[in-house]
């Protein structure tokens, strides 16, 4: 039988705060096969946690994280805020965790590759985002599992493709139609949706094939997949 993998976006974000440990974990027993998570660098080169450029939406402290050290980081969000990747990875263990790169330089992904492989965490590590980035973490790392944000209904070009070598193809769930998954699928390609959380949206989008779904609602995504109600 086909199998949909059940992505927790940023961990469990309607429960505990995003892209927190305590998020992560709080998917990961609420039956998410994998955790995507943002990360950014501080001002001392040390991947976290963060979607946003600064601190205020999430902690209410209006500083940007470039601005600010790890040690400034821990003082502001205190000792259950932002969380290093080093620490993500380690609480996500032994699930697989979607490494997104918002804003991401060469040294982002240079510092996000290295903490990966000092964490022996390659084989459980995927990475999504836009073009340029993942031309950054291909030439970073050859073997690295890449599922690549695409924007638009037009196939991606095969020789971005080829230099970018993903495996999957990764789509706001809006775009994901029986067609467009076929033919994903007949170019060898897994295709991966965002970000699904009603149940209307999580059946058509298991109805036209595809292969993983990322929501901020993992317990009703199972509940869609076994069926069981809520």
């Amino acid at each position: 039988m086909r199998t949909v993998t059940v992505v927790g976006h940023r961990g469990d974000p309607y429960r505990v705060r995003e892209n927190t440990t305590a998020s992560i974990r709080s998917a990961l027993a609420r039956g998410a096969d994998a955790v995507e998570v943002d990360v950014r660098l501080t001002w001392d080169g040390v991947p976290v946690l963060l979607h946003d450029e600064t601190l205020r939406r999430l902690w209410r402290i209006d500083r940007p994280l470039a601005a600010l050290s790890l040690a400034e980081v821990r003082r502001l969000t205190g000792p259950e805020g932002v969380p290093t990747l080093y620490e993500a990875l380690a609480a996500a263990a032994p699930h697989r965790v979607m490494i997104d790169l918002p804003g991401a330089t060469e040294e982002t992904v240079r510092a996000v590759v290295g903490t990966v492989r000092e964490c022996d965490a390659e084989d459980r590590v995927f990475y999504c985002s836009g073009a340029a980035a993942m031309l950054l973490v291909r030439a970073a790392d050859p073997a690295a599992e890449i599922a690549l944000t695409w924007t638009s209904l037009a196939p991606a070009r095969p020789v971005l493709l080829e230099a970018v070598a993903p495996r999957w193809l990764n789509y706001r769930f809006g775009l994901v139609g029986r067609e467009l998954a076929d033919r994903v699928h007949r170019d060898g390609l897994l295709v991966s949706a965002w970000t699904a959380d009603t149940r209307r949206t999580m059946r058509k989008l298991i109805d036209n094939g595809v292969d993983s779904i990322t929501t901020n609602r993992v317990d009703t995504l199972n509940s869609v997949l076994t069926g069981a109600p809520t």
